[in-house]
This record gives structure tokens, C-alpha cells and sequence, in this order.
């Protein structure tokens, strides 16, 4: 999803109504995208491996900041029942990976309800923006 050379090429704006402006529940990449979203969350993860790429994720500045996130994750990670190794599990799981993103507004940048949590967080602060690398993963 997104596809211009740059974030601002393509631009998603999510409606004031709507609970997220993208929802993903398999395995998908959103790449040189930006997306606006009043309330609510820009990207909203239930299941799969989502990877963003050089992206502006962006909560416009509301009174109800606090119900605003840029990624929402209600994902469950795997079920290591299932599987006979953590190592294994990783890789089957479910995942949000980004890289080199712009997030902007909202209570916090991650909300998750699932069992992933953040995890290997850097930020390079840039002369007029700040961007972003993470991963949001079963611990």
C-alpha cells in the first residue's frame, strides 16, 4: 500500500467516524504513505506481519488526544503451545515492523491490547521531524 517515491505522493485521510483509517489482519507493507486520522488510530493491526516503511503517520491535535494513537496493535503473538521453539514462534507470528516513519500527535505512538509488545526503539531527531524505528513483537 502507497507505492510514490515519497510519504507525501499518497495521502490516506481517515474520516472522523471511523475507528482506524487502515486495518490489517494478514500480512501486508505500507510503504512511502501518509496517513491522517482526526480520532481514532492510523493503522490498526489485528493479525499478520505488517511492515511500514518511510511513512507519516499523523493524529491531528484534538481535546481527545488521548483516544487518538498513530498504530494500534490488538494482535495475540503466537501460541507457543503450538510450536516447539521461541525462535520458531517468532517467525510465524505476529509482528509490526517500522522503519524510517514519522509519527506525529496522538497519546502515544503504540497501543497495544495483545500480548506484543514494543520493543528495539530509535529515533534520529531531524531538523524539522522526527523518525522512527521499532518493532512491536511477542516477548
Amino acid at each position: 500500500i502507497g507505492g510514490g517515491e515519497h510519504s507525501d505522493d499518497t495521502v490516506l485521510v481517515c474520516s472522523r467516524g471511523s475507528e482506524s483509517a487502515l486495518e490489517f489482519l494478514s500480512t501486508c507493507k505500507v510503504a512511502n504513505l501518509t496517513v491522517k486520522a482526526e480520532l481514532g488510530c492510523c493503522l490498526l493491526h489485528r493479525s499478520g506481519r505488517l511492515t511500514i516503511e518511510g511513512c507519516i503517520l499523523q493524529c491531528e491535535d484534538n481535546p481527545l488526544d488521548y483516544l487518538s494513537y498513530p498504530i494500534v496493535s490488538t494482535a495475540d503473538g503466537p501460541d507457543l503451545d503450538l510450536f516447539s521453539t521461541a525462535v520458531v514462534a517468532k517467525c510465524l507470528g505476529d509482528r509490526v515492523s517500522v522503519s524510517r516513519t514519522q509519527i506525529k500527535g496522538g497519546r502515544k505512538a503504540v497501543l497495544t491490547s495483545g500480548t506484543l509488545s514494543l520493543q528495539r526503539v530509535r529515533v534520529i531527531y531531524a531538523r524539522t521531524s522526527l523518525f522512527f524505528w521499532f518493532d512491536v513483537d511477542h516477548c
